[in-house]
């Protein structure tokens, strides 16, 4: 009976020793204290341990997990079932060689509206080469960006994407067929960049994941430099959070060279063109151009010969400005204010219509000889 009594304090003693790996009590409170305030409500262990050490509060992120588990602050994500087994591809070996590019929209900066978050991931290094918050992924923002990038980067050899309209155009009869291309794809191939759609998310893994990241990341330190216009966002990702995210998440290219090439000066001219909307028009018989709801009247006096009925590029250029362009030369024109009555204006310096065809006196065409049915007899062009 006595070993029993005994036996039996031991063991309650035993229980009440607390483990040498524990962690401090003092520590726990600390970190209780750190989650009651509000903007840390959603903090993840990793990244929770993170600014816990910058508060010089040091716990493992696994003893941080099992305490927010304990105090029901943090359920665990349950485990994914069996996925689909796809083809691993290996990192490009040189910085610029490929570059995924994606837009994301969510609640960035949690005032309750979705903003477009447009960003590039260095598919060698995973480095995040550019992000910026735009209205949507339209053309005019994809511009904006690509624009950007290659004044500070250079051209990549190419980008990966999805299939998104403003990249590819969808038509069943777009098919295999190089004339159906977006005004994306134009500007690319114009800058020597190729395009390249993925097939699936997965396909472009990288820039998934980088969103995946940066919904949970930079949301939270958005939220903790208390930051809630788009304006402020772009200066505080690109200035300050993307050094720090690259730092921890970038690897080394296994080809140390950057494969990004330069603009020539020609290029560098070019790029409000390039990077603008372009839409094909005629002329019309009065030198007029209609372009949406506007007219445009071409001036007397220009740098090279203009037809009626030519083909004309009208450029929608970033700034909201209109050009008008036939082959590499600009037009002179003017808009109107209601569309033009008359169908013939007097226009000294432009041809009415093209020249006819001259052919030359001694040209064969003249000469030609009939011997087919009238061996005997040799019948020329009266016209000659």
């Amino acid at each position: 009976m006595l070993r029993s009594v005994e036996r039996k304090e031991s063991y309650l003693n035993f229980k009440a020793k607390i483990s040498g790996n524990a962690t401090d009590s003092k520590i726990t409170k600390k970190v209780t204290t750190f989650f009651k305030e509000k903007k840390h409500k959603d903090f993840g262990p990793t990244f929770a341990q993170e600014k816990l050490a910058d508060m010089d509060i040091l716990i493992s992120t696994e003893a941080l997990r099992l305490l927010m588990i304990k105090e029901k602050i943090w359920k665990p994500k349950p485990r994914r079932g069996p996925q689909i087994i796809r083809e691993w591809r290996e990192r490009k070996s040189m910085f610029g060689e490929l570059v995924q590019f994606d837009g994301s929209y969510h609640d960035w900066l949690e005032n309750e509206g979705e903003e477009c978050l447009l960003a590039a991931i260095d598919d060698a290094t995973s480095i995040v080469t550019k992000s910026l918050f735009d209205d949507n992924e339209g053309v005019r923002a994809v511009f904006r960006f690509w624009w950007a990038y290659v004044e500070a980067y250079g051209r990549p050899v190419a980008i990966y994407l999805d299939k998104f309209s403003t990249y590819k155009v969808n038509n069943k009869n777009a098919v295999d067929n190089a004339e159906f291309v977006t005004q994306f794809g134009r500007a690319m191939r114009e800058l020597d960049i190729q395009v390249i759609c993925a097939n699936s998310p997965e396909a472009k893994g990288r820039v998934e994941r980088l969103f995946g990241t940066l919904q949970d990341r930079m949301v939270k330190e958005i939220r903790l430099v208390n930051i809630k216009t788009r304006n402020e966002a772009n200066v505080f990702i690109n200035e300050k959070y993307l050094k720090n995210h690259n730092e921890r998440f970038s690897v080394p290219a296994k080809n140390p060279n950057d494969a990004h090439r330069p603009l020539t000066d020609e290029l560098k001219a070019k790029l409000s063109s390039v990077f603008s909307i372009q839409s094909k028009r005629k002329i019309k018989n009065d030198y007029t151009i209609q372009f949406k709801t506007k007219w445009y009247q071409l001036e007397p006096q220009q740098k090279t010969t203009v037809y009626k009925r030519d083909e004309v590029i009208v450029e929608e250029r970033l700034d909201d400005t209109i050009h008008i362009r036939i082959k590499n030369v600009y037009l002179e024109y003017r808009e109107l204010p209601v569309r033009p009555k008359s169908t013939y204006v007097p226009v000294v310096a432009l041809t009415r219509q093209k020249p006819a065809r001259k052919v030359n006196k001694n040209h064969p065409w003249r000469k030609f000889i009939v011997k087919k049915n009238f061996p005997d007899t040799e019948y020329k062009n009266t016209n000659t």
